[in-house]
């Protein structure tokens, strides 16, 4: 296993259609934007454009935009805003960077790169370590009678801030070698008023275990969700995942 910087070159940015002349319903900007997708290979090109719309309506889903939004005229603003975000999401950037945000489980996290975007896999992670950790009442607490996670690798916070949220007698120690994860993790902490229970420090587990090991004992549960990819597999990966960062590559 080896740990590498796998940035490749972004995409030379693809031509975007221009901006109409005229008015443009929400529903024109999302089909204009799917065909441009689908025509430059974008993937998931209805998602895309309808995560984007959403965003841009005050919405999560298309699906739960008030009804008759997306047959109402764009603002000028609202058209360009449109055409800036979906170009960024042609040049291949994630749907979740270029709208900023995210939801996991119950949370909605701000993103940005270079930390990584929790799968959904990751949510069934979260949902074990809950079951394990209400079934272990033996477990060990620290002086003030909480229990405490440590999650090795903690990037946006996902992990950390979905069991504080979901276990108000939780504390959790997240660490990260890199320093934009620390503060993003910090960041979504913060805007979910969970800071209180989190300590969020820039370490590498590799090179500094002992420092580790002095700031959290005792610990009631450790977690880690690392990326990783598999050597072989790395000729076939979407352009998106190329745009990422420190990713584990298995040989």
């Amino acid at each position: 296993m080896q740990c590498v910087d796998a940035v490749l070159p972004a995409p030379a940015p693809a031509p975007a259609p221009a901006l109409p002349a005229g008015r443009i319903t929400a529903r024109q900007a999302v089909d204009v934007w799917r065909r441009h997708f689908e025509e430059r290979g974008v993937t998931e090109p209805d998602n895309s454009s309808h995560y984007i719309i959403a965003h841009l309506l005050g919405a999560k889903t298309i699906e739960s935009l008030e009804h008759g939004k997306l047959t109402e005229f764009l603002s000028r603003e609202k058209t360009e805003q449109m055409w800036q975000l979906c170009t960024r999401r042609l040049s291949r950037m994630p749907v979740q960077y270029v709208i900023e945000e995210w939801d996991f489980r119950d949370l909605t996290l701000k993103m940005r790169p270079p930390v990584f975007i929790p799968r959904p896999e990751t949510e069934e992670l979260v949902e074990l370590m809950l079951t394990d950790l209400e079934m272990e009442p033996g477990a060990k607490v620290g002086a003030d009678g909480q229990r405490t996670c440590l999650e090795v690798g903690c990037g946006s916070g996902a992990i950390s801030l979905s069991l504080l949220n979901s276990m108000p007698q939780l504390k959790s120690i997240a660490v990260d070698q890199s320093q934009d994860a620390v503060d993003l993790t910090r960041e979504n902490a913060l805007r979910l008023g969970l800071q209180d229970r989190l300590q969020v420090y820039r370490i590498d587990v590799l090179k500094d275990a002992e420092t580790v090991v002095s700031l959290c004992s005792p610990v009631s549960a450790l977690v880690s969700n690392p990326p990783y990819l598999f050597s072989e597999d790395m000729t076939s990966l979407e352009p998106e995942i190329f745009r990422c960062k420190n990713t584990l590559i298995f040989s």
